[in-house]
């Protein structure tokens, strides 16, 4: 604190010249020498003889004291510019420079005049006045900034004089202003402190109650207000500290200048002293609010203690009169409940005891001055505490013991009655055959499986475990039990021994049973889970593997059927079969989808409408039912209806599936509609999901998953057809119907394609226009982009050429359209795309160059005449390929339209 407010006060600061200093006719650009000494530029500036002495003088006065004075005792290099200046300029600059610098000079470099006339001129005049600029120290005349070069390091001189040191005078203005204003932060903040301090040491401590308190409490706040005031003064300096930094920051490559970096260590040294100082004061404060408490505190101790200790006493009393452990289920439960209650009705006085025996031992540790009177009523807290405590965990003990023993007990006689009964029901004419005597071991042995879920794989030992807490009563009726256990494990081993002895029977063989085309299967429940292979009817084995191993295992049946079949029979029979499976697997999950969908619409959509269960419904759900379900009665129609029955038909002739994809390629275009209105609809979920009106529903469709589960399906079955056609394909390769699956699955893949491109499309924001009138899009994706704009100035591009944009692009028959893509995180769900509009190109008017020198991922497509070129890089060769490939016939397109 001392430090801080005891530091020299500069006459000057920035904010009393800021307008001189902003007028930039001399900057300290943080450039130094070769031996350090600090660079004072004097940049052309046309008025410099019109800057009153004033001005001038308390400028360079600021500029000289801002380096160390390390720096500054090495004396300041002056650069004076006027290479497009006259001698005399060139003349009064050097005169009033020798007149009124104020620090100490160790060089002069003048860059004369660049006309010829005024060079020579000038090299008269430094000839002829060098005596009269009255200066100690070389004038050297430089003809260029080359010159200058060999006396200065490039990377020490700003860009006007041909270097490499990147200086912004106006935030360089910034940095100091704030360098300053947080100086003085500091500083007034340290006295705030100080004066608080005083404050404090001076107060008297009060005799009673209340005063103390209102004392602490004004205390507190004064010292929370403060509080704020440094943590403000920390922000304020760590923010200027990573303003500094920045360009470091900003890259790698970049170095601060020796000014920027005592500007570091300047507010790094302020921040420091800062800290010191908040250190100090919080010591200072803990002891002082220390001593209040200690006040306060100790007037309420003894009070405190006489209460807490007579309840403690009357709960001891009470517990002391619980003795019995219970001779059933339902009375131990009532003797837990009545030590539960006792226990929470002594929590709050075994909490208060607890507290103010700690608050006892603080104030000891404390060094409080009524130590003698305070330690024995802690221990004696603690002393009633623990004897409490520890009643009450033997009483949960000894009662958990034994209702852990009813229960055992409990069970146990209700699985002998099952065991009893199980053994009743099973008829001794079914167990005749060998069939149903395995069916009846089997019943058995899961039956005794359960004995050891109950822990009852040894009876007796349940028995030795409560054998301390017995009761006469208790131990007889457990010996009853054991007993009844025994007896009934006794029959279910004489029942084995006759099942198995009837199950080990000799049996004659099976025989073979003729196939039997016509069967088919059963239809499944909705609600039962379909394995992925089904079985095939019409042949005595199972296609369910893919790949050479199982066609290898098909054929190994197929020769058991006899040697006299050909080959091409074999193969074509596999074939065929495969195909069946596929097709009886796609009807199959296909009969369950449309069962699917009309429980959803039936269970939920139609009881929005319901008016016993209108009340039910969220206020946020009301005539929202088209949001949350989309078009699923359009898509139930068309498959009930019409797509349903047609693969149906496919059963018998499986190369017609393909033709019914087709068929329908345009019918399936409203999964197109579903899946733009589904992130409507999860927002809508969302919000509503959990609500009574969807439980009940749920509750009377019997369904274990909610309703969001279901509204999933649609997208997972569009998704589903490519793979059964894929797999259609394996199966019918060099066959006839090829072709056409070929096409079915090009047509599926498309409409994912269309659909998955839609589902992107929807996510544009802040294009003015309607997208709808743009044509189809035909391709959306992510590339590196870079511009390239003929009329801009030469920076721009320069920049625009080499820190590359990330793009996400939408092409469209009649626009290309640049976005920005952005990731949203939407209630604590995961994250969600939008694309901001940021620029179109018509595609009537660009061009297209398909290869870019140096990287054959990149391609080019320019506007207007090469007016305005964009430079795009995918993320392989092969993507490059197709948006190329894509982007041609949408212009051979237009000019076959032209012609």
């Amino acid at each position: 604190t001392d430090e801080i407010m005891q530091q020299e006060i500069r006459p000057l600061v920035a904010v009393d010249i800021i307008e001189q200093l902003h007028r930039q006719f001399a900057i300290l650009s943080g450039g130094r020498g070769k031996d350090g000494a600090p660079i004072i530029t004097f940049p052309e500036f046309a008025g410099f003889s019109e800057i009153p002495d004033d001005d001038f003088l308390n400028v360079v006065t600021y500029l000289t004291s801002i380096p160390s004075l390390e720096a500054a005792s090495i004396g300041f290099i002056i650069i004076i510019d006027r290479r497009r200046d006259k001698w005399s300029a060139v003349k009064a600059s050097l005169t009033r420079i020798a007149g009124a610098f104020p620090g100490n000079l160790q060089l002069v470099f003048v860059l004369r005049p660049s006309r010829f006339i005024q060079r020579a001129i000038a090299d008269i005049g430094i000839k002829l006045y060098r005596d009269d600029f009255k200066m100690k120290v070389p004038i050297i005349m430089l003809n260029s900034v080359s010159d200058l070069h060999g006396y200065i390091d490039k990377s020490q001189l700003t860009r006007e004089l041909g270097g490499t040191l990147e200086y912004g005078h106006s935030q360089w203005i910034h940095h100091r202003t704030a360098i300053e204003n947080f100086a003085m932060t500091v500083k007034s903040t340290a006295q705030m402190l100080q004066t608080f301090g005083t404050d404090l040491a001076e107060t008297e401590l009060p005799n009673d109650v209340q005063c103390t308190e209102e004392l602490l409490s004004s205390h507190t706040d004064q010292h929370s207000k403060l509080k704020d005031e440094l943590k403000l003064a920390v922000k304020q300096g760590a923010t200027l500290l990573t303003c500094i930094r920045e360009p470091v920051t900003r890259s790698a490559n970049s170095k601060l200048s020796p000014d920027e970096l005592e500007n570091v260590a300047t507010v790094e040294r302020l921040l420091a002293q800062l800290d010191e100082t908040e250190k100090a004061f919080d010591q200072f404060w803990t002891k002082h609010h220390l001593k209040l408490e200690q006040c306060l505190q100790l007037r309420h101790f003894e009070h405190d203690f006489r209460e807490v200790k007579l309840t403690l006493d009357n709960l001891m009393e009470t517990q002391a009169g619980f003795a019995d452990i219970g001779d059933s289920v339902t009375r131990v439960e009532n003797l837990l409940k009545e030590q539960k209650h006792l226990e929470e009705k002594g929590q709050e006085p075994l909490e208060k005891a607890q507290s103010l025996a700690l608050h006892g031992e603080q104030l000891i540790q404390n060094n409080h001055y009524a130590v003698d009177s305070i330690r024995p009523k802690c221990v004696e807290l603690r002393r009633i505490c623990d004897d409490f405590t520890n009643e009450t965990k033997k009483k949960y003990d000894i009662l958990g013991k034994s209702l852990e023993l009813h229960k055992q007990l409990d069970k146990a006689s209700q699985w002998c009655e099952a065991g009893i009964y199980l053994l009743a029901s099973q008829a001794v004419d079914k167990c005749q055959s060998q069939e149903g005597a395995e069916t009846a071991l089997v019943e058995i042995e899961k039956f005794l499986v359960t004995a050891k879920e109950h822990q009852l794989s040894n009876p007796k030992e349940f028995y030795n475990q409560f054998d301390m807490i017995l009761t006469p009563e208790i131990k007889a009726n457990a010996q009853r039990i054991v007993q009844k256990l025994e007896d009934v494990q006794e029959m279910f081993d004489k029942r084995q021994v006759s099942l198995k002895k009837l199950a080990a029977k000799q049996t004659r063989p099976v025989q073979p049973v003729a196939p039997h085309p016509e069967s088919s299967p059963k239809r499944a429940s909705p609600k039962i889970t379909r394995p992925a292979a089904v079985e095939n009817t019409s042949y005595h084995f199972q296609v369910r593997r893919r790949g050479p191993a199982a066609q290898n295992g098909n054929h190994a049946l197929v020769r058991s059927l006899g040697k006299k079949m050909q080959w091409g029979l074999i193969e074509k029979c596999i074939s065929k079969s495969q195909g069946c499976h596929i097709i009886n697997e796609l009807i199959e999950t296909e009969r369950v989808y449309v069962e699917e969908l009309q429980s959803i619409i039936e269970g939920y959509a139609s009881e929005m409408d319901n008016p016993n269960l209108v009340h039910l419904i969220p206020s946020a759900l009301q005539n929202k039912k088209e949001i949350l379900f989309g078009n699923l009665p359009e898509i139930y129609y068309f498959h009930n209806r019409i797509f349903l029955k047609e693969i149906e038909n496919c059963i018998e002739n499986p190369e017609l599936l393909a033709r019914c994809f087709l068929k329908r390629k345009e019918d399936l275009q409203i999964y197109e509609k579903y899946c733009q209105n589904k992130p409507r609809s999860e927002a809508l979920w969302r919000q509503c999901g959990d609500s009574i009106f969807f439980q009940e529903c749920q509750r009377k469709l019997d369904h274990k998953l909610s309703l969001d589960a279901y509204l999933l399906k649609p997208v997972q079955r569009i998704t589903k057809y490519q793979l059964l056609l894929k797999e259609m394909l394996k199966c019918s390769k060099n066959s006839e119907g090829t072709a056409e699956l070929e096409e079915a699955l090009a047509t599926m893949l498309d409409i994912i394609k269309s659909v998955n491109d839609s589902m992107h499309q929807i996510a544009i924001t802040g294009y003015e226009g309607d997208v709808s009138e743009l044509g189809k899009l035909l391709m959306q994706g992510s590339f590196n982009v870079w511009t390239d704009h003929k009329k801009g100035h030469n920076k721009v591009k320069d920049l625009a050429r080499f820190k590359p944009m990330q793009r996400h692009l939408f092409l469209y028959t009649k626009m290309l359209l640049f976005c920005k893509k952005r990731e949203e995180n939407t209630d604590g769900h995961e994250k969600t795309a939008s694309y901001s509009f940021k620029n179109s190109l018509k595609m009537s008017t660009v061009g297209i160059t398909e290869n870019v020198k140096g990287d054959n991922k990149k391609f080019e497509i320019w506007y207007n005449g090469r007016e305005e070129v964009y430079i795009i890089q995918a993320s392989s060769v092969e993507l490059k390929n197709t948006w190329i490939s894509e982007i041609r016939k949408v212009l051979t397109g237009q000019l076959e339209a032209c012609r």
